[in-house]
């Protein structure tokens, strides 16, 4: 460790301020980079204000040099992710610094250091306390506007880490889907599909003009995420204490013509998808902090827009050859044609996902970004 890196761990409200915000920072003047929500990152360091430190350990460092922030790294234990997967891991999250090998090298080390201590085998990531939050390092797609559910970093982050020993474990990738005409031979494949499913008398699509109307089916489409998404890479079942806080966090970007809940003969939860307007530049002019005026900008992104930010898609597993996908995608073709959407950009997809990366080759996809979790065994 350089003698002049000095590192410290974030402990007071003040430091976690610091630590959220050295990113927005040595970001600023990056076209790319889109911040999060401020008082989301401020709450997940909070042990009083993230659930998931009911099953997690978490630490966080900012690095030195001087009176100057020059880095900054957090670190999870998740005992509910090593029970699940037979693991005994920790996690690295919000890792950041400038191109110096002396302070990736410090901040790392101090992830290492306390991984050793508590007897873990590996470090992987970056990841959060669960498959919602934002993981994946990027390593493709330097040139192209993050999405505020995703990192932005320089590609020398991916020097630093294959320099440290971290290999590949696992990649996601993005895609920008133009919306197709109404008269296109994809649009009237949708549409013949989602007839034929919602002939059957089987299914219903829930009429939605507002959010409240949405309320009803929230723990439904979070107990559908944690079973459809239950063998991808990481994930963990989220508690209800998480289940609430991501309501509060995604509820008030719902725009209920992005909205589509499908339920059976018994008001179950078949399938369901959410996207939003997209909201990255909203926060790029707020810088993340909805006070005192950022709000403003949120709404206005929110009303009117040509992007839109695809969040969340599930069916359950049992029904996922019955066409609801087909519906899912017509509906939310017929609202991008209705609100003058002109493309639709996707999060994260695990590259090993066949399933749903073959739902997207009618929409003539295009490759944007590549996100990578690293991982190091511990000698």
């Amino acid at each position: 460790m350089s003698e002049d890196i000095t590192i410290r761990e974030v402990k007071t409200k003040k430091e976690r301020s610091l630590f959220v915000d050295f990113v927005n920072e040595m970001y600023r003047d990056v076209p790319q980079f889109v911040p999060a929500f401020y008082g989301d990152d401020m709450a997940d360091w909070d042990p009083k204000k993230n659930p998931a430190m009911e099953y997690c350990e978490a630490r966080a460092w900012l690095a030195w040099r001087g009176d100057r922030i020059v880095g900054r790294v957090g670190a999870i234990l998740s005992h509910k992710a090593n029970e699940k997967w037979h693991t005994n891991r920790m996690r690295f999250s919000q890792l950041d610094f400038i191109d110096d090998p002396a302070v990736s090298d410090a901040l790392i080390g101090t992830v290492e250091a306390w991984a050793r201590e508590k007897g873990c085998d590996q470090v992987h990531g970056p990841l959060g306390f669960c498959d919602l939050d934002r993981e994946g390092l990027l390593v493709d797609g330097f040139d192209k506007r993050s999405m505020f559910i995703t990192y932005y970093n320089y590609p020398y982050y991916v020097d630093h880490l294959e320099r440290l020993g971290y290999r590949k474990d696992a990649d996601w990738v993005e895609y920008l889907l133009p919306v197709p005409a109404k008269d296109s031979q994809d649009y009237k494949r949708l549409e013949r599909i989602s007839q034929m499913v919602m002939r059957s008398g089987k299914y219903r699509i829930v009429s939605i003009k507002s959010r409240r109307q949405v309320k009803p089916y929230v723990h439904q489409a979070f107990e559908l995420v944690n079973e459809a998404y239950g063998e991808l890479y990481g994930t963990v079942d989220l508690n209800e204490r998480q289940i609430t806080k991501y309501v509060n966090k995604f509820l008030p970007l719902i725009n209920p013509d992005f909205c589509c809940l499908i339920v059976d003969e018994n008001d179950r939860l078949a399938a369901f998808a959410v996207a939003a307007p997209s909201m990255a530049e909203a926060m790029q002019r707020c810088r993340g902090h909805l006070f005192p005026t950022g709000w403003i900008n949120v709404l206005s992104a929110l009303r009117k827009n040509d992007l839109i930010d695809l969040f969340l898609i599930a069916v359950r597993p049992e029904l996922q050859n019955t066409g609801l996908n087909g519906v899912i995608l017509h509906y939310m073709h017929e609202s991008c044609l209705r609100n003058g959407i002109q493309a639709a950009e996707t999060g994260p997809m695990l590259e090993t996902n066949e399933k749903i990366l073959k739902q997207w080759k009618m929409f003539d996809p295009t490759p944007r970004k590549r996100r990578r979790c690293f991982i190091r065994d511990l000698g």
